[in-house]
């Protein structure tokens, strides 16, 4: 029987237009400041392909590891799925809820308390929840991230591991239909990190399907049923994990 397709994403495109810059000699900067101020350093626009004909689908099951290197279009890949980013051609449909996790101190406010910060993010990550509900996953937050006293305490004074504690506590409190999770264990210290991945594992076990992005080769190898490559904005591999991995890695080799 086949399972059920949660996503579909077909050829997808998205380009960005970048401003270019000139470097100009003093007397180039000061003649080309009268002539036309607002087109001093400017020197036009070029259109970046970050995406070129993007095309899979994600089944309940789908444990996808999303690699390539930097700049490829993994980030923007996941935004277009999240509906942050609309692709310039291609269409995404979807079959289920989403939840994307880009960044731990995405819509954190400094002056906020830890316990502040969480109440109001749940609201938008758990939306699906009743009051009550809402109020264990607050509860469950606080005690797994092991932050004491000082969930109370600003978010401006926490350190970078505070951070990612509070952070991977809350992102990981529930499942999904669909779980996007792009890089989230940087910045995580060595005691956390075995204790969250050990979490992340279950709420990946219990979503519809899950998307991970991460440069980690144990990582992919560990968590996941399924590869894509992204190489230059395409796809050029969707499949087993061994195979993708040793692809990216002989890629990666001969450079």
């Amino acid at each position: 029987m086949s399972k059920k397709v949660l996503l579909e994403a077909q050829n997808i495109d998205l380009m960005f237009d970048t401003q270019l810059y000139k470097s100009l000699s003093l007397r180039d900067l000061f003649i080309n400041s009268i002539r036309s101020p607002k087109d001093t350093f400017m020197s036009g626009t070029e259109v970046n392909h970050v995406l070129q004909d993007v095309s899979f689908k994600i089944r309940e099951g789908d444990r996808i590891g999303l690699i390539g290197v930097n700049g490829v279009g993994k980030t923007s890949l996941c935004r277009c799925l999240a509906k942050i980013y609309v692709p310039q051609a291609g269409s995404i449909t979807e079959n289920g809820g989403i939840r994307a996790v880009f960044s731990t101190t995405a819509g954190m406010f400094p002056e906020l308390s830890g316990r502040e910060n969480v109440t109001v993010l749940i609201k938008f990550l758990y939306p699906q929840f009743s009051s009550a509900e809402q109020k264990e996953i607050l509860d469950d937050v606080i005690e797994f991230s092991e932050l004491g006293a000082h969930i109370d305490a600003p978010y401006r004074t926490y350190s970078n591991g505070m951070q990612t504690r509070l952070g991977l506590s809350l992102i990981s409190a529930r499942p999904s239909d669909l779980l996007i999770l792009d890089e989230v264990f940087d910045g995580a210290d060595m005691f956390f990190r075995e204790k969250i991945q050990k979490r992340i594992l279950k709420i990946i076990d219990d979503s519809g399907a899950v998307i991970f992005v991460s440069h980690s080769i144990l990582h992919v190898e560990g968590m996941c049923n399924r590869v894509l490559f992204l190489h230059k904005g395409k796809l050029i591999f969707d499949g087993d994990p061994q195979k993708g991995l040793k692809m990216y890695e002989q890629m990666n080799r001969s450079k």
